[in-house]
């Protein structure tokens, strides 16, 4: 039996190499990864000897040889290939294990192109493709989390078709991934990231119990281990739609630093939202803006979930929380809770992954865009076209309106007093049938709107949400502006003696 082994990541592969030589593997290695077998004791072959010809052009051809890929990819059941082999001279391999140069890493730390380009591996892709298509004959190996399990497997005689066919996906996943990788960096580096092939590449972080609805399948994929290192299941079982609401969540909950922020998402949509001088009292605020959609809901917590912010979140249903910390003991609070569902980042502020890029299935294929984002201080930089200026405490309101606005479903209007929520209307087809909505909602529910902030996503059309606004007690707007009866808004706001401020940018969230 002969194995070759070619690594750019090296971690245990001394050791994955000395038990394969002990169960009676011949090892054939190259470059680097030769000198470090040889140094630790193991008989190694360097690939020259195998190809008869020495590693050239700075290494860029070494292992594209018919001594390699004849013996990865003959097949042992056909007499014909058998005696080609031994008329040439060529020996089978077996096993391969091979691990890639390391592009990502390398694109990461530099933009000398060369260098680029030099880290861009074709013999290793060629060796796993054709270990991956012999797998009837071959197991090929990418992944440095699997020598444990393929030692077993052999010492086992589990080493069977079944074991090598998993492996032969894992393969092609893996230079599948890595080609997508080089091209989006070719097209972002000389198309603006739009060329005439879009790859989206996830991992499987894990299933969801099913999808949007009990008879379909759903999963989580993940882009750079984000959910693996920043996503702890404490209680319950996460489903598609909880992901899909604990994104809309955290997305509001992390926008404002190390404020103790606190959002609560209905469907995707936010029913509550404040800081306040805790996570609790942010809680308790966020829930006055419509504990009725609250219930069942989403809660995510920009700080640490405790026993009295528990013990407070006990009081209704709500389906989900996400933390950024959770201590143990609030956690005993839900324990008798079956249907409750806590995740935490384990983190001091609730984490986003910045993504530069965003997408959505239409059918037939995705729009991908880039993805937008509420800079920090595009509030602060926004211009005053009213005569009246909103006070520091205004601003801050205006600055929450203006955020929880950005990520909530267009055509949306927010009211904020006090750092607090005290009204939404989103998803609605008309603008100012969003401001007059969540009017009433607050009318309902008894809040106050009297000195609060109002903000709106996009452009106010025509006046009539800023005269209803007016009539409401709203003291400062902030809005992008744009509309071609912008003179007729300000109008309005001067003569209520209104706040009005334009920050220039759209925020549509379709």
């Amino acid at each position: 039996m002969r194995a070759l082994i070619s690594v750019s990541d090296k971690e245990g592969i001394a050791s994955f190499a000395k038990e394969l030589e002990s169960l009676g593997y011949e090892i054939v290695s190259t470059g680097g990864t030769f000198r470090l077998l040889k140094e630790a004791g193991i008989q190694a072959i360097e690939i020259s000897e195998v190809t008869k010809f020495p590693e050239m052009f700075d290494g860029r051809v070494k292992t594209l040889n018919p001594y390699i890929h004849g013996g990865i990819l003959h097949r042992r059941d056909l007499e014909s290939h058998v005696q080609m082999a031994q008329e040439h001279d060529i020996k089978g391999i077996d096993l391969v294990c091979v691990n890639l140069y390391p592009f990502k890493e390398t694109i990461t730390k530099t933009d000398d192109f060369d260098e680029i380009i030099e880290n861009i591996d074709i013999g290793g892709p060629a060796m796993v493709r054709s270990a991956a298509k012999n797998f009837n004959d071959v197991l090929i190996v990418t992944d440095v989390n699997d020598y444990d399990r393929v030692i077993e497997a052999i010492k086992e005689g589990k080493n069977d078709v079944d074991f090598r066919r998993d492996f032969m996906i894992k393969a092609f996943e893996h230079t599948a991934a890595y080609d997508s990788m080089i091209a989006n960096y070719m097209n972002k580096k000389f198309h603006d990231g739009f060329g005439a092939q879009q790859f989206i590449v996830g991992s499987k972080a894990f299933d969801t119990r099913y999808g949007e609805n009990p008879h379909q399948k759903g999963a989580l994929y993940e882009f750079d281990y984000f959910f693996s290192n920043n996503f702890k299941t404490l209680k319950g079982e996460a489903s598609f739609n909880n992901l899909t609401d604990i994104n809309g969540a955290l997305k509001i909950a992390a926008s404002f630093g190390e404020a103790p922020a606190v959002s609560i998402i209905k469907h995707a949509n936010p029913c509550g939202f404040a800081i306040g001088a805790n996570v609790l009292d942010s809680y308790t605020k966020a829930l006055q803006c419509d504990p009725i959609s609250a219930y069942g809901g989403v809660v995510a917590i920009n700080g640490t979930l405790d026993v009295a912010l528990a013990n407070k979140i006990n009081e209704i249903f709500v389906e989900v929380i996400i933390a950024a910390n959770v201590d143990a003991d609030a956690l005993e609070v839900f324990a008798s809770k079956k249907r409750i569902k806590i995740f935490t980042q384990e983190s001091k502020y609730l984490v986003q992954n910045e993504d530069a890029y965003d997408f959505k299935h239409v059918d037939g294929g995705f729009v991908y865009q880039n993805s937008d984002r509420v800079a920090n201080d595009e509030v602060e930089k926004s211009k005053c076209v009213s005569e009246r200026t909103a006070s520091a405490h205004e601003m801050h309101d205006l600055e929450i309106a203006y955020k929880v606005a950005s990520l909530t479903k267009s055509n949306c209007v927010v009211y904020v007093k006090d750092a607090a929520m005290v009204g939404i209307g989103m998803g609605m087809t008309s603008r100012v049938d969003a401001a007059k909505c969540a009017l009433l909602k607050a009318k309902d529910l008894g809040l106050d709107v009297t000195g609060c902030a109002m903000a709106s996503e996009a452009f106010f059309p025509f006046r009539d949400s800023i005269d209803a606004a007016a009539q409401a007690g709203v003291k400062s707007i902030i809005e992008p502006g744009g509309s071609i009866r912008d003179d007729e808004v300000i109008q309005a706001a001067n003569e209520h003696k209104m706040a009005l401020y334009f920050s220039g940018t759209r925020h549509f969230l379709h």
